[in-house]
């Protein structure tokens, strides 16, 4: 099935370069992929911090956007969100990694519940939310980042203005990162990240001691709550109704499981059988919520009692950037800008996970469905694609970071809350009544929290609903365009049918196309004398009967098990599963004719009925219009007329 193949030029050979660069060999995916080398990942702890430049980042602006939402309350309602994140998010995101070690996460699981188009379109919906997840990460963190650059005090008179030219520079300067090499991704995160929490340890310190050594602050804070708010059981009732809001503090246990193939794990590790890999994701996944979570109470409560309730608000010193003003307030301006420096480097690195997330997930699924052309399965060629779709969000949206919020939220309560559903359903199957239960209450919490936000924030569903449009429309274009392409990866045959191909290469190779029907002695006599009369052929000729049975349609790579078998002790029959009939023929008549050094023929006859709705018979189910399809499936695949198999209708 070779041609011949110009060498590549220099970009093109850099380009593709990636295809290694995050996991994969570069071929196939799925089931028909190419073993892949031993893996050679990073230690979980470094892993983590690329998963932290994007969980840890939010700290720069989750404090001030519980202030807003929560008032006196934010730290009650932050506490609620850590109950939250401990008890049920981490279960579940660790019982994921344990499902599902290669990185797809919950879009994996859910994807074996569903079969043929209906499963494609559900996984498709998934990734055009996590396309807002991990691409309002990247557009909103760079955002962010921009406007603690553009509000630092010895900056403002300088930026002011430009923080639209701000944010695409730091959006393309990520993209750089990436076209360089994965590695260098890594060791960027773990710098910024170790630099960022030590910066903020310091600032909680500061904050904590001037809480204790102020008295009259706490004693303030608690009068007012109970004036506003009565008694603690209202207090805790208004907590849950406003934790919503706070649900962007859950951001990072996606990306935590998305990086997953990235862990090292043990030297034993298989891809079938990671266990090292999971053990240490689940580390990973367990460190990184325990640290967020204090931060996340500590944060939230030096930030509520130490500055004043108008600063929080837009326009204020403290919006976006709470803990930045404690930083500039308690420990003067040089620590303070130092501190804006490691965190705008960290906002604007958050993007980092965010792509490595996509460049693991997206490659997985729209290439093996036929939805994507070859290139998306290199890491460079996608880069460029996310960074000009970045791009386009960030205008927009006008830089803002309040406008993208509701978007972003969105797209983590959607995937959180289908991990949720994914591992109760898993648990469920694997006879755990009380993971069951235990999952199932996690899932409505989440689900509530999901109906809330998009109640509270509806734009977010709006966006999240572009996304998908998006990628189902440019999924169906290029498959579309792919639909004549070759998509068999293997074909292997048995015994039998090597003997009756062996048997074939001494005389002239003729197959018939045949769609079974009772299989009786008379559907072949009559295949024979129709195929005869049709092409005007003696008596003498022979032919193998060639039989394509469609398993799952939607499948866009497949590889073909070839069955030989003699039916009514007289009929040569191969029997083939695949997911298109036109496709399965041409691999094997490319096949037979590699192995025998013969041109095979292979013989029709004329479909009836409308040709466009035989071509979409063929585009949505695998079969329509299979003798013209077959001739154009060879005709890409063999350029070369005189070895191209040839194909006759009557």
């Amino acid at each position: 099935m070779a041609t011949t193949e110009h060498p590549p030029s220099r970009l093109r050979g850099w380009m593709l370069q990636g295809l290694s660069d995050m996991g994969k060999r570069g071929g196939l995916t799925g089931p028909h992929a190419e073993p892949e080398p031993p893996h050679r990942g990073q230690r979980w702890w470094r892993v983590m911090c690329l998963t932290g430049v994007d969980y840890f980042s939010t700290l720069g602006y989750q404090p001030g956007i519980a202030a807003l939402a929560a008032g006196l309350l934010s730290p009650l309602a932050t506490i609620v969100l850590v109950i939250v994140t401990l008890a049920g998010a981490l279960p579940v995101y660790r019982r994921v990694a344990q499902e599902s070690p290669h990185g797809q996460g919950s879009i994996a699981m859910l994807e074996r519940l569903l079969s043929f188009w209906k499963g494609k379109l559900f996984v498709l919906t998934l990734l055009g939310f996590a396309a807002t997840d991990f691409l309002i990460t990247i557009t909103l963190s760079a955002a962010d980042a921009s406007t603690h650059l553009v509000e630092n005090p010895h900056l403002t008179g300088t930026l002011g203005g430009h923080q639209m030219l701000i944010t695409l520079i730091l959006v393309a300067l990520l993209g750089a990162v990436f076209l360089k090499g994965f590695l260098e991704a890594m060791g960027v995160a773990v710098a910024l990240v170790g630099i960022y929490l030590a910066l903020n340890v310091v600032v909680v310190i500061t904050g904590l001691w001037h809480v204790l050594t102020a008295e009259h602050v706490v004693t303030d804070w608690t009068n007012t709550l109970t004036v506003q708010h009565g008694n603690v059981f209202v207090m805790i009732g208004v907590a849950l109704i406003v934790f919503p809001k706070l649900a962007l503090g859950l951001s990072g246990f996606e990306t935590g499981v998305a990086v997953m193939p990235h862990v090292q794990g043990d030297e034993g590790d298989t891809e079938e059988r990671p266990a090292g890999r999971i053990r240490d994701t689940k580390k990973l996944l367990t460190t990184a919520a325990v640290i967020m979570s204090c931060f996340l109470i500590t944060t939230s409560f030096i930030t509520t009692l130490l500055i004043p309730a108008a600063e929080f608000k837009p326009g204020g010193q403290a919006n976006g950037r709470a803990l930045a003003f404690l930083a500039h307030e308690y420990l003067g301006n040089t620590f303070g800008t130092v501190y804006d420096v490691s965190t705008i480097a960290i906002l604007w690195f958050a993007g980092a996970s965010a792509m490595a997330g996509l460049l693991n997930l997206m490659p997985r699924y729209l290439p093996r469905y036929g939805m994507a052309p070859h290139w998306a399965r290199a890491v460079r060629p996608m880069v460029i694609v996310f960074i000009l779709i970045a791009f386009l969000v960030t205008w927009l949206f006008d830089a803002n970071v309040d406008k993208q919020g509701g978007a972003y939220a969105t797209g983590v309560l959607v995937l959180i809350s289908s991990a949720a559903i994914a591992v109760t359903i898993a648990a469920r199957k694997a006879g755990q009544r009380g993971w069951t239960i235990g999952f199932g209450v996690i899932s409505a919490v989440f689900l509530y929290t999901t109906v809330a936000n998009v109640i509270e924030r509806p734009d977010g569903v709006k966006i999240g609903a572009c996304f998908i449009a998006g990628i189902m429309l440019v999924s169906l274009l290029s498959r579309l365009a792919r639909s004549f392409e070759l998509r068999v990866t293997s074909v292997a045959m048995d015994p039998m049918a090597e003997r009756f191909v062996r048997d074939m290469a001494s005389r002239k190779i003729r197959f018939i196309a045949n769609e079974p029907d009772n299989r009786d002695r008379a559907e072949y006599r009559d295949k024979i004398e129709q195929i005869r009369t049709d092409n005007d052929m003696p008596e003498q000729e022979d032919f193998v009967f060639v039989e394509v049975t469609v398993a799952d349609p939607s499948e866009f790579e497949t590889c073909l098990t070839v069955r030989g078998e003699v039916l009514h002790n007289r009929y040569r029959v191969l029997t083939v599963e695949s997911s298109s009939i036109p496709n399965a023929l041409a691999a094997l008549l490319l096949h037979v004719r590699d192995l025998t050094g013969r041109t095979p023929h292979i013989f029709f006859e004329w479909t009836e009925g409308n040709p466009f709705a035989n071509f979409l018979r063929f585009f949505l189910f695998g079969q329509g219009e299979v003798a013209p399809v077959t001739r154009e499936v060879l005709r890409e695949a063999e350029p070369d007329r005189a070895r191209r198999p040839r194909v006759h209708t009557g």
